[in-house]
Parts: C-alpha cells; sequence; structure tokens
C-alpha cells in the first residue's frame, strides 16, 4: 500500500466534496476533491514531460500555495522524492540541501534567489499544461515519499528518508488518536515545508477527506477574521501562534473556542502558563504532542482524557519508547535519560550519510538526542536536548527546568537558559530572557525555588529569542555572554 491508496477514497471517492479553501489577499477560493486530482494528474504529466522519473528527488522552494499541494500529490503518485524546503534559508542553507539532495530541479516562485550549484530552477507557474497523468505507479510502502532536511540547530541539517508507510502510519495514528474525520475544518497556517504542516497535517487532510482552510502564512492580525469566515474546528500550532493568539481580545478568543473541537501544539514546548491562559480565555485544554523530522510524530497527550501540562502525553499506536541512560539500561520511573522510539512512523535513516546513520540508530531503536522521564502511569516529559544539557561542578542542569521557573514570572514573555564554561565548575547556566524584567528580581527568585547550583549565573535581556521557523529556540545563536 501506498499514500494514494489512501487518498484516493477522496481524490476519487468523493469528487464534488469541498476540499480545501485558498485564503488569499482577494478572499478565498474553494476547490473540490475532483479538481484537486485533475489538477494533480495534470502536474505529474508537467514532471513526466520534464523527464521526471521515479526515485529522481524533486526540490520544492515554496510558500504556502496551491501549487505545493498538486507537486505533493504528482510527487507520491509517481515515486518521485518531495524535498521540501524551507522558504526563509538563504544562500549557505540552500547550496548545502542542494548539493546533499542533487534533485533534478527545484521548484520556484519568480525572483527566487537560488545559488549557483548547477540545480535546474523550474518556475512553479510554468508547471502547466493540458496533459494528465492518472496512473499510479507500482509502489510500495518502502518507497521514499520524501526527503525532509532537519532544522539545524546545532550543524548541518541531515536529510531524513521519509517512506510511504512512514506517512501512512503517521495519519492513521493522528485520525484515530485525534478523531479526525471528515466533518473537521482544518485551519492550515503552518509552513507546508516542515512535517508538522505535511505530514500531520496535508496527509491527516487528505486521508480523512476533511476541508482544509490553507493560509500562506500564519497572519496574527488577521487570524481573528480567518476563524469566523471559515468556522475551523481543527487548528495546529506551535507555541508562538498561541501567544499571538492570547492577544486577541476576549470576545474574539470566546467566539473561537465555541466552534473549535481540538487545538494541538508541537514542534517546541508549550510553557505551562500559555496552556493556562488559552484554557481561561479560550475554553480548550491544548493538546501537546511530540515528534521529529527524523520519526513523525512519537508521543501525545490524548484527545479524550488528561492532557497534562508540561508532559507531552503517551505514545501513538505502534510506537514503543524507551527512556535509556548513558550505559544503554533503561532508567527507572521519574530518571531522565535519552528517549529512544521505534516504530513505523521512524525514517528509514540519513540520506546518503552512513556515519550519520549508524550513530542514530542502537538495536533498531532511533536515538533521538532528547532527554525525558516517564511517569509511573506513563505520561512522558521532555527536559530538552542532550546537547544542551549543562553540567555544573558535577551535577546535571535541566535548562527546561530553569525556564519553566522563569516562564511563571510577571514579565517574562520567553526564555532560554544555556550554559557557559567555567573554570572551577566546568559550566554554569546563563538565562536570556525576552521580556520587561528586573534581572535582579529573577535571580532571587530562582534562589528560593532552586537548588544553588542551578540558579543562573545571569541574567540577560534581549530583544527576541533567534528561532526556527517552526519555533524552536537556537541557543546557539544567542549573544555570547561573559
Amino acid at each position: 500500500m501506498h499514500l494514494h491508496h489512501l487518498f484516493d477514497a477522496n481524490l476519487l471517492g468523493r469528487p464534488d466534496a469541498p476540499a480545501v479553501d485558498l485564503i488569499r489577499a482577494t478572499g478565498s477560493d474553494a476547490i473540490t476533491f475532483g479538481t484537486l486530482e485533475a489538477d494533480a494528474a495534470r502536474m505529474a504529466g508537467a514532471l513526466v514531460d520534464r523527464g521526471v522519473v521515479r526515485g529522481d528527488r524533486l526540490a520544492v522552494y515554496l510558500p504556502n500555495r496551491y501549487e505545493y499541494l498538486t507537486l505533493f500529490l504528482a510527487c507520491t503518485r509517481l515515486g518521485v522524492i518531495l524535498v521540501p524546503i524551507n522558504i526563509l534559508y538563504r544562500e549557505r542553507e540552500l547550496a548545502h540541501i542542494l548539493g546533499d539532495a542533487r534533485p533534478v530541479a527545484v521548484v520556484v516562485e519568480d525572483g527566487a534567489a537560488i545559488p549557483a550549484t548547477g540545480v535546474p530552477t523550474w518556475l512553479v507557474t510554468s508547471l502547466g499544461g493540458d496533459r494528465r497523468h492518472d496512473g499510479r505507479a507500482a509502489l510500495d510502502g518502502d518507497t521514499p515519499a520524501a526527503l525532509v532536511y532537519t532544522s539545524g540547530t546545532t550543524g548541518k541539517s541531515k536529510g531524513a528518508v521519509l517512506t510511504h508507510n512512514n506517512f501512512l502510519a503517521n495519519a492513521t495514528s493522528l485520525l484515530a488518536a485525534w478523531g479526525i474525520t471528515a466533518a473537521d475544518r482544518y485551519l492550515a497556517t503552518l509552513p507546508l515545508f516542515h512535517v508538522h504542516g505535511l505530514a500531520n497535517g496535508v496527509v491527516s487532510w487528505l486521508a480523512s477527506g476533511c476541508r482544509m482552510i490553507l493560509a500562506e502564512r500564519f497572519q496574527a492580525d488577521q487570524v481573528a477574521d480567518w476563524f469566523r469566515d471559515h468556522r475551523p474546528t481543527l487548528f495546529f500550532g506551535v507555541p508562538t501562534m498561541y501567544h499571538r493568539l492570547l492577544q486577541l481580545p476576549p470576545e474574539d478568543a470566546r467566539a473561537i473556542g465555541a466552534g473549535m473541537r481540538l487545538f494541538v501544539c508541537g514542534s517546541a514546548p508549550l510553557p505551562a502558563p500559555v496552556m493556562a491562559a488559552f484554557r481561561e480565555r479560550f475554553g480548550h485544554t491544548i493538546l501537546e504532542r511530540y515528534g521529529m523530522s527524523e520519526t513523525l510524530m512519537n508521543i501525545g497527550n490524548p484527545c479524550w482524557g488528561e492532557r497534562r501540562a508540561g508532559s507531552v502525553g503517551v505514545p501513538f499506536p505502534g510506537v514503543s519508547v524507551r527512556v535509556v541512560g548513558p550505559d544503554g539500561v533503561d532508567v527507572p520511573d521519574e530518571a531522565v535519560g535519552e528517549v529512544w522510539v521505534r516504530g513505523p512512523n521512524v525514517c528509514q535513516g540519513y540520506w546518503d550519510n552512513a556515519d550519520a546513520t549508524a550513530r542514530a540508530w542502537t538495536d533498531g531503536w532511533f536515538r533521538t538526542g532528547d532527554l525525558g522521564s516517564r511517569a509511573a502511569d506513563g505520561y512522558y516529559t521532555l527536559h530538552g536536548r542532550m546537547s544542551d544539557l549543562i553540567i555544573s561542578g558535577g551535577f546535571n542542569i535541566y535548562p527546561r527546568e530553569i525556564e519553566e521557573v522563569l516562564l511563571d514570572q510577571p514579565g517574562v514573555q520567553e526564555a532560554a537558559v544555556v550554559g557557559v564554561p567555567d573554570a572551577a565548575r566546568g559550566e554554569l547556566p546563563v538565562a536570556y530572557i525576552v521580556g520587561d524584567v528586573d534581572p535582579e528580581a529573577l535571580l532571587a527568585t530562582c534562589r528560593a525555588q532552586l537548588a544553588s547550583f542551578k540558579v543562573p549565573r545571569a541574567v540577560v535581556p534581549v530583544a527576541a529569542l533567534p528561532r526556527t521557523a517552526l519555533g524552536k529556540v537556537q541557543k546557539h545563536l544567542l549573544p555570547p555572554w561573559s
């Protein structure tokens, strides 16, 4: 089975059903599943006419737009490997991905600046034509569907080879775990170049047959109108989006909450104060979950049951999870170790990088590099990246614990804690804070609530934290402290 066996129930079986509303500057356009299928067939025909064949990589450097959907569908039916590229990437990042993936072409908008790597550029507006390619290649579930590059928060990004089976397993898990059906209306503001927007959003939409409302990007000054005009029931976001939604007037928040069924958050930790404030204003408890580019979704809070603040919940169907110590042995409940996962959601490996693949897998388990712990009742909590762990005087310090204390304080909008070298203790924590705060008062609070070795050496006010397009803090880009 491959993805189109799942999608065709809606593309072919419900041709007159509304599929997607495209939010444009001049309004919105409604497109049926039948029209989407015809446009995807013509896009496949355009790729075949340009000589694209099964196994080729096709890079896509586009913002959210309709052609992104038809390109994805064309690639999955032809056995072509889609390479989605972050639209915020510039010459250095683009050159690395295009040089590593070696695609047959990169699809762009007019005016896009692409480095001279020898890879042809195809304007998305030129990929038209009337010749349909209606066939589906004879693919199996292990056929690669996408080559998704990691966010590269600590070094050069690596390409995760995601198969049809990976996407299938992820979508069927989400439909079951989150109750997604054709009756839902999904407001899509996440970028389609990321697995959050593509694997969770687009694939779940096509599999369930719900109606998607597609915006080019999240816009805080327009999102209330989108909720009012399109009446979504389902929204996937990142913490920064929920922070923006909390700035809406109370009457807008109540109206939005009244029509919604489920808010989901991922891609970065959701601060507990944001979750509590959202529940009070919108009447919904945000469902937090945990996934990665390499694994799609691993763990999530239940749709029906306790959504525990600070926790990412329990493993999705078919996913096995371990919390492992440095000796490779599982640690007891409540103890912190590295999170290892195994299941049909985990990618085949890293593209053309046998060494990185060997380092990341042990006996069939993917080593996430994330620190976590499991409660006695099976709920998992993340404690940050292993690379973020601070060891001070022989004690382990988990930055997220300090960040949560800081985020509870008035005036603190964002917080990031990193380790800095220290001759006596090895490392010391330093906190970077966004907000109108008194650094000395924050340090006093930390002294009152944390063990002495966890108290930051300093609190450094900054205008903003450097983040990826999906909201992950890029701690290595914080200004140096001394």
